[in-house]
This record gives C-alpha cells, sequence and structure tokens, in this order.
C-alpha cells in the first residue's frame, strides 16, 4: 500500500500530502482491500481465535485462504437471502471469527449495520428500525449470552426485517430463521456469485454512535472512507506484512473492526481475537502478558480503563518487547497512570482521537517524534483539522487562534456522509465543509492538539459513549420529577461515570433511592445506569432557562476531589476545593491546602500529586 513514512511533526506530513490521495492507493472496496491483503501469503495465519485467556496455547486459527473464503461465502449467502447494494445486514454478535465472516460480507453484498449486543432490546430494535435492517445476523442460545432472546423479542417488530441468521444454531425455516454455519457451507468459497461493482463512495457500514435524542444515531461511511483510513493507519504505525495485532475491543466498534481488523488483514497480518469479551473476561487480563509473549504482536489498541487494569497484573517472565506501542484513545488519559504504564511494562502509549463519523481515527501522537503527554498529537495525513469558533447557534464564526479553545472541526478523506435521519444532520456542518466534531479543543504552535472537554454532552464511560438523552428521558416519565440533568463524573477506573441531579416535586415523596430503582428499571442500557442518582433543590440554569450542565460537573469534581483528599488524613487541612472554567484547559480545580506543621510544602504537593493522578482533570494547588 505505501512504503513505510515518518511523521515526526506536520512538516513530514505536509510532505506526504504533497501526493495526491488518489496516487496513494486506488482500491474501491473493503472486499478488494482484503482479497489483495489475503492474497500476500494465503498460507498465513488471519486469526488466531482465543475462547478465553487460560487457554490462549489453543487458539482457532484461521488461514488467511479460508478466511477470504468465508467472507466470499457469507456474501454468496446474503445475496441468496436477497441483500443488495443498498440492503442492510445487522449484526448482533460478540468477537468471533464469525463477526468478521458477516461484517465483510456483508460489506461486499450490502451495508453492514453492527450493533452493541449489550443493549436493551427495545433499542436495538429502534436501531434496526432506522437502519431498515433486511438480514438479521444473531448469537443463537448460548451460556452467558442473553443476545437471543432479545432478537426473539423483537424481530417481529421490525417491519423491513425478512430473514434471521443464526450463529451456533439451527435452521428453522418456516419462522425466516437460517443456522449460520449451516447454510454458509452451501455456497462456493472461491468466487462471488453476483456481480457487483462497488464505488468508493457507496455506502459500506451504518456505526451507531451517541447522539441527541435516546436512539442513537447512525453514520453513513463509505468503502472509500474505510480503504482511506487502513493507509493512514500504516503511515501513522509502520506495520509490516505479516505482523500481528490483538484485539480486546468489541467487533461492534470501528475501533475493534477497523484498526485492529481490517488494518492488518489489507497487510496479511494476524489478528489475535482476545475471547469472545474481548477485555471483559478476566482471564484474558490475568493472562494477558503471557498472551503478548505467546503472540508477539506488534501492538494493540485500548481504552485507559484496560492500562488502568493492567498495572495491577504482574508481568512475570513474560517477553512483551514485541510491542513497539499501544494505541489508546476513546477517553482521556491521566499523565500519571500514562507515566506509571510506562514505567512498569516499557512500552510506548500513543495518544490519538477519532470518531465514528470520521471512521475511526484523525489524530496520534507520533511513534517517531515527540510525544506530548496528555495531547492527542497532530492530524493523520490528508486529514485536515482546525479549531473553530462559533456562536451559541452553532454557526461558524471564525477560526481560533493558537492555544484558544474552540469546536474540532475535520474534513478529508474519512469524513461521513451524515447520518441516516435527517434531523440529525442538523448544525453538523461549518463551511467549506467541516465536520464539527462537538468536541472543545485547542491546537498548540507545534499543531499538536489538546482536548478541553466537550460541546455535546455525551459521557464517555471507559470508552464507551453514552447520550445523557437515555437516562434523562426515563426519569422524566417518573411523577414527580421536574427536572432531569444526566452528567459524566470523573472516576478514576473509567474515566467518567454517569451521575443524575435529579429536581423533584416537594411533596412527590421521591428519593434518591426510589429514582434509581425506576432508573435500573426503565434505562435502556445497562452502562447508562447512573452511579448515583443526587436530588437537588435547584438545577443550575443560564438566562435563558436551559441547564447549565458546566456548573454540575463542576460540582461532580468538587466532590470527588473532596472525597480524594480526605486521604491526606492528619498530613494536611484541605481549606478550599473550586472548580471552574479555565482559559488554557477548559476546566480546572484549584485547592487551598495548609499543610500540617512539620510537613512540607513539597511532600504535600507530591502526596497530592499520587491522590489525584489517575484523574484527568487539570488542578493546581496553591499551598497556605
Amino acid at each position: 500500500m505505501n512504503d513505510q513514512l515518518t511523521m515526526r511533526n506536520l512538516k513530514d506530513i505536509e510532505e506526504i500530502e504533497k501526493v495526491p490521495f488518489s496516487d496513494r492507493i486506488n482500491i474501491s472496496s473493503t472486499y478488494e482491500l482484503l482479497e489483495k491483503g489475503a492474497a500476500i501469503n494465503p498460507d498465513g495465519v488471519a486469526i488466531s481465535f482465543l475462547l478465553n485467556g487460560d487457554s490462549y496455547q489453543q487458539p482457532v486459527q484461521i488461514l488467511y485462504r479460508d478466511f477470504i473464503g468465508k467472507i466470499r461465502q457469507t456474501a454468496n449467502m446474503l445475496n441468496d437471502l436477497g441483500v443488495g447494494p443498498e440492503d442492510v445486514v445487522t449484526y448482533l454478535l460478540p468477537s468471533l471469527p464469525q463477526t468478521h465472516y458477516t461484517l465483510w460480507g456483508s460489506e461486499a453484498v450490502g451495508i453492514s449495520n453492527p450493533i452493541n449486543p449489550l443493549l436493551e432490546a427495545e433499542t436495538i430494535r429502534d436501531i434496526c428500525i432506522a437502519a431498515k435492517t433486511k438480514v438479521l445476523v444473531a448469537m443463537g442460545e448460548f451460556p452467558g449470552t442473553d443476545i437471543w432472546q432479545k432478537v426473539e423479542s423483537i424481530r417481529k417488530e421490525i417491519p423491513t426485517l425478512n430473514k434471521v441468521i443464526r450463529v451456533m444454531g439451527k435452521t428453522e425455516e418456516a419462522e425466516g430463521i437460517w443456522g449460520f454455519e449451516e447454510m454458509v457451507e452451501k455456497y462456493p468459497a472461491d468466487k462471488l456469485t453476483f456481480e457487483r461493482t462497488i464505488k468508493p463512495d457507496d455506502i459500506a457500514s451504518l456505526y451507531h454512535t451517541g447522539g441527541t435524542t435516546g436512539r442513537p444515531k447512525l453514520a453513513r461511511r463509505t468503502h472509500h472512507n474505510e480503504v482511506a483510513v487502513t493507509w493512514m493507519l500504516k503511515a501513522a504505525t509502520g506495520l509490516q506484512p505479516g505482523e500481528t495485532v490483538m484485539v480486546g475491543l468489541p467487533l461492534f466498534h470501528c475501533n475493534g473492526t477497523l484498526v485492529t481488523g481490517l488494518f492488518p488483514f489489507s497487510v496479511g497480518g494476524q489478528v489475535v481475537i482476545l475471547s469472545p469479551s474481548g477485555y471483559r473476561d478476566t482471564s484474558i487480563i490475568t493472562n494477558f502478558y503471557k498472551i503478548v509473549d505467546h503472540y508477539q504482536p506488534a501492538f494493540f489498541s485500548c481504552v485507559p480503563t484496560v492500562l488502568s487494569v493492567l498495572l495491577d497484573i504482574p508481568v512475570g517472565d513474560s517477553d512483551i518487547s514485541s510491542l513497539r506501542y499501544l494505541i489508546c484513545g476513546a477517553a482521556p488519559l491521566s499523565v500519571e497512570l500514562f507515566n506509571r504504564f510506562e514505567e512498569y511494562t516499557g512500552m510506548k502509549i500513543l495518544e490519538g482521537f477519532g470518531m465514528t463519523e470520521a471512521t475511526v481515527a484523525s489524530t496520534c501522537n507520533p511513534k517517531d517524534g515527540q510525544r506530548k503527554i496528555g495531547s492527542i498529537g497532530f492530524r493523520l495525513p490528508y486529514q485536515y483539522i482546525k479549531i473553530a469558533i462559533v456562536d451559541e447557534n452553532g454557526d461558524y464564526v471564525r477560526d481560533a487562534e493558537t492555544d484558544e479553545i474552540g469546536v474540532l472541526c475535520i474534513k478529508g478523506e474519512c469524513i461521513f456522509k451524515g447520518y441516516v435521519e435527517a434531523e440529525h444532520n442538523e448544525k453538523i456542518w461549518l463551511p467549506e465543509g467541516w465536520f464539527n466534531s462537538g468536541d472543545l479543543a485547542r491546537q498548540d504552535a507545534d499543531g499538536y492538539l489538546w482536548l478541553a472537554g466537550r460541546k455535546k454532552e455525551l459521557i464517555i464511560r471507559g470508552g464507551h459513549n453514552i447520550d445523557p438523552a437515555l437516562i434523562e428521558e426515563p426519569l422524566y416519565k417518573l411523577e414527580g420529577v421536574t427536572m432531569v440533568a444526566a452528567i459524566g463524573r470523573p472516576d478514576a477506573h473509567a474515566g467518567e461515570v454517569p451521575v443524575a441531579y435529579v429536581e423533584v416535586n416537594e411533596n412527590s415523596g421521591l428519593t434518591a433511592e426510589t429514582v434509581m430503582n425506576w432508573a435500573k428499571e426503565h434505562i435502556g442500557e445497562r452502562a447508562a445506569v447512573p452511579k448515583e442518582i443526587i436530588i437537588t433543590k435547584q438545577i443550575p440554569l443560564t438566562p435563558i432557562g436551559k441547564i447549565f450542565k458546566p456548573a454540575l460537573r463542576w460540582d461532580s469534581i468538587k466532590q470527588i476531589y473532596e472525597q480524594e483528599l480526605k486521604a491526606l488524613g492528619d498530613e494536611a487541612e484541605v481549606q478550599e476545593v473550586v472548580v471552574s472554567e479555565h482559559k488554557l484547559h477548559g476546566t480546572a480545580a484549584f485547592l487551598k491546602i495548609k499543610p500540617a506543621e512539620g510537613v512540607s510544602a513539597e511532600q504535600i504537593k507530591q502526596r497530592i500529586a499520587d491522590i489525584l493522578g489517575r484523574y484527568t482533570i487539570y488542578y493546581e494547588t496553591e499551598i497556605i
């Protein structure tokens, strides 16, 4: 696809971009890309699938000739079931080889739509209705999963649904259910049995993402978007043909499917699937360094919560030197966690930023240049980024100055074609085709980008996006609730967890416990159930009567920092914790601390650094 390129700074990127992108790659579809990758070494291992962490030395291995064959068989089967270029194939699957067959087979014949199987059945149903799902591929009845029960409860409520394909299950034609393993073997593996010329701008996939309503938005991404990002990832990482990567992030998320999926497949690399549950499988975490020793991967992707857990796992005598770097994104990473993990493992962390709407990755700290800890690096080649100042209506005012906070805007080869539902496309585009990410950021004089909060109000729990509306709308249905505001509260492990501030009628009799019980019963996503319900007399409002969520976030940060600073004990007295807006960092906590007699200011500052090190909120300490 390209020779290895050096990207130490923005000048290197600008030098790369002197060659038009059309001259860099001329592949039209993900299917063509996979065919070329499989042809590099047909006898090489495409997938090593681990059932769990304890049996890591006995993987199920799929060679490239069989891998591409299964993709063709899946595409042929779907075509035979009536799927065409504009039809949607939705899948509800854990991380399995069959998940990749379904994903890439769907894109070869039609449009793929991965859905998080942990979502509640009603939310899954709503996504399928919005996507106009024609075929649903789902995990059959299997211990430890309730996917099939969800499918049974909703499949007759999806008007466009024609067929259901059951992975690890039998065919029941009368019910419109087809057994995947049984059916797929009836179709040729050496070629596609249908004619289709895929154009680069054809829609390849619909990925759901956090939105401004209770139902997640569906981002329309093209074949060119997904092919282009593989070139950019190779330019950024230098992954060589035949090298190994590990995937522990789920295969309903574009990081799992592209960064540790399509990308290594495109260069004939080996993908080690870390069990059906990925990093959520405790046996994978317990054996993580042994697995690295055994498979010698070049890199893996993760979110900060994974690094936090891996700090507590002994490396022992495992050889983990093959890992040139790890890619960490989806949520902010604290400087303390960054430094501790690098020191503990010897790995190099590359922080980056990506969005479903920008295919997967837009920025990264350079592997060969200066890494600025806490920044998201600089833009990848052929992805253009600027910081813009917008007014209260979201309209463009001007470009931001150096180090001035504004909204992060992206355009280029990887930007999606808008959301499926028209109402979600309002106010997302600025003049000249710039996509408004909704994230607040600044760019320093060297071109490095720094996130500074979110204009949009998504809560990011361990890298998982949660729309506040998923929490707020069900709580408003509880009689006696007058106002609700859900925010993300800082968390040392997950980065953020959802909490809900709730105003209630004076005579309602509602308590935090009763509201929490209602939330557990009515919120359609388990991860969105608040960690705490805070009954408050008055939720702060703007002068025009809108809920002012920054004040609630500041309050939650203040509470957490005050709670954590109790660990100072008799060494110091916490005089004050004030949290407010900060020109450079977006939000900051200002601490006033009085050391005990005989305790130095430096000792206290170091203790505070140890206590607050895993949080990402900037703070300043005044010793009095």
